[in-house]
This record gives structure tokens, sequence and C-alpha cells, in this order.
């Protein structure tokens, strides 16, 4: 079964919705699942070195006390995934493509789980600036990649047009808003579900299977 699921590294649904997507799995261990970690950017006019957090909040939710109130549900939400966000640890919001950049490169040599989680893991609980080759440097290295050929990978430009090319196309298809899976390349789950909601979409795509099967 094939699943891709579509996220922003500065998401903090995408982080609480992977926790999920996890359990229901761990839950169903009978199924063969194959993973793909697509890239998304909510801020696709984002500059470079990104912006200083505290004015990008305030721009986006008119003031830094209703940004605050608006991260207690994720805050809340997190807890009971096991993930302690730290939000006043985040200094700047970066721009993503060069966190999907090494999601991507880690998907080649087949650490894409552990690379994602050491940048959500980085972003949200230590407020590390994943916009910086420095810091994903790190996070590559801890997750298995070869430090030297990630840090020429890092420095250079390749497979930036194939990041702008996946988030075009995912807004292309109606995807406005993060996470999203896509089950079987038929089913799409929207936001943050609960490990049920997963289960239903797993049982459809399996009585699909069989009702093929019976043709």
């Amino acid at each position: 079964m094939k699943i891709d699921v579509i996220v922003d590294t500065i998401c903090p649904w995408c982080y609480i919705g992977k926790r999920r997507l996890d359990r229901a799995l761990a839950t169903r261990p009978e199924l063969a699942v194959e993973i793909g970690w697509r890239p998304f950017q909510l801020n696709p006019e984002m500059p470079a070195g990104g912006r200083d957090r505290k004015s990008y909040l305030a721009q986006k939710f008119c003031g830094i006390e209703r940004a605050r109130q608006r991260y207690v549900s994720i805050t809340e939400a997190g807890a009971q995934e096991g993930i302690d966000f730290q939000f006043d640890r985040i200094e700047r919001t970066p721009n993503t493509i060069a966190s999907h950049r090494l999601i991507l490169r880690a998907g080649r040599a087949g650490l894409q789980a552990a690379a994602i989680d050491g940048v959500f893991d980085a972003y949200f609980t230590q407020g590390r600036d994943i916009g910086d080759a420095n810091v994903l440097a790190e996070i590559g290295a801890a997750a298995g990649l070869d430090p030297a050929s990630l840090r020429a990978y890092l420095d250079g430009e390749d497979d930036v047009e194939h990041i702008v090319a996946e988030d075009e196309m995912a807004r292309s298809i109606g995807i406005g808003g993060v996470p999203c899976f896509i089950i079987d390349r038929k089913y799409a789950v929207s936001g943050a579900q609960a490990p049920e909601v997963f289960h239903q979409v797993f049982d459809l795509v399996l009585q699909d299977r069989r009702e093929v099967a019976a043709e």
C-alpha cells in the first residue's frame, strides 16, 4: 500500500499527523506500506533567509497574543501524541525548500522517516533554524546520511526546481493545506486525523483489492 504524505516542515499539524499515522500503522502490522514524504510550501514567497518569527506571526495573526492563543490547541494536541512543542524557542520562520531537499535526499537512501523526524524535532522542540545548512547537515548525519556528500548537496542547488515543481503540482490538484495523505493513489485524508480514520481508509483499500481479485 502506497501512502504519499504531503507536508511542510514548519507545519505543526504535519508533525501531529505523522505521529497519528505512525500509531495507525503500528496497530496494523499486517499491512505492507510504502510511505513517501512529498513537499509543500505554506509560504512559497518566504525569503531564502526566512523571517523573524515574531514579525511573521504578528503579520499572519494580527498580533503576537492572538498567535499564542492559536497555538494553545496545537500544543495540547501535540502533547497527546508525545510532542513537546516549544514554539517560544523558535526565533526564525524559515524558507522550507532546504529542509525539503534534505528529506528528499534522505529518501533516496532509505532514511526519509528518520530525517523528517529529525527536522520536526529540531524545529518544533529545539527551536533550531531548519533553513540553515549547518543545522540540516547535523540532522541528516544523525539520520545516517554521509556528512561530506550531504553538505556538498546542501550547499548546491540540486533538486530545488524539483521541490518547487512538487509544490506547484500539489496546488494544481487542489491541495491548499497540509498534511494531506494520499492512500493507494485513490483516497485522500486531509488534516491530522485520528488513527481510526486511517483504519477506515486502509479497510477501503483492502476491500477494493478483494473486489478486483474476485473479478
